[in-house]
């Protein structure tokens, strides 16, 4: 009886550290990407040539809107990006240091890029997983994944009267969906976070960095577009 108590006090000793593992681990991938993004935020920022204020507004943008757009949806009010003064902090420095050493920054273009692939692929697994963890179904889960990737970014471009870089970039989207979708997948296999997320996150930065080096992205109405703007070009010149 006192070995059967003892054996159930272990299990369940073992279970709360793996959950706080996990919270750790998810927290981790969240202010990395938090960081990451916020860097690309002010990048942009400061090749619009804003003030210090509008490129620490952009870094916090670019960094915890789509974290900020999950969590409204899903119910997790307030915000984990405005009760954590982490995610604030994380934003803030990134604005400061690509404020201060942007030649510096902007030297390194390249890695930034694979970075912001890092940060793409830490956002969509951990969006998927907390969607998991607030009931939604799977496919839902997987948009939400995207749509934490995706978010601070689209919202960083309309903000600088841009296209969304996000609907017009090598497989962004897409490598989002990909990474949530391992996350969700897992979860109704029953596999463990850990290793979903993982191979979620390996494949996103895969696919983003062999669209970036490879110039990889999906079909585009380029040619149907001229065909129609040179048919509307013969219009306007035989109604003259």
């Amino acid at each position: 009886m006192l070995f059967g108590a003892f054996v159930r006090m272990r299990q369940d000793f073992a279970g709360g550290f793996v959950m706080i593992a996990i919270e750790t681990f998810v927290r981790i991938l969240d202010l990395g990407g938090t960081f990451v993004f916020a860097i690309s935020g002010a990048v942009a920022a400061v090749n619009r040539r804003l003030d210090i204020f509008g490129i620490l507004v952009l870094s916090f943008v670019t960094g915890n809107f789509g974290g900020i757009t999950r969590d409204v949806l899903i119910g997790a009010i307030p915000p984990a990006a405005l009760t954590d003064w982490r995610y604030l902090l994380v934003s803030v420095l990134a604005g400061l240091i690509t404020f201060f050493w942007y030649a510096g920054v902007d030297k390194l273009r390249s890695p930034v890029l694979l970075f912001d692939a890092v940060g793409l692929s830490f956002f969509a697994v951990v969006g998927a997983q907390k969607a998991l963890e607030f009931g939604l179904n799977p496919v839902m889960s997987a948009l939400l994944g995207m749509m934490t990737g995706i978010g601070g970014g689209m919202t960083r471009d309309v903000l600088l009267a841009e296209i969304p870089h996000v609907l017009r970039s090598d497989l962004y989207a897409v490598a989002a969906l990909t990474a949530a979708s391992f996350v969700v997948v897992g979860h109704v296999l029953g596999l463990s976070y850990g290793v979903s997320a993982l191979a979620g996150a390996a494949v996103c930065f895969g696919l983003r960095f062999m669209a970036i080096r490879r110039g990889w992205h999906l079909p585009i109405a380029h040619l149907s577009a001229q065909r129609r703007a040179e048919r509307d070009n013969s219009d306007d010149e035989r109604r003259r």
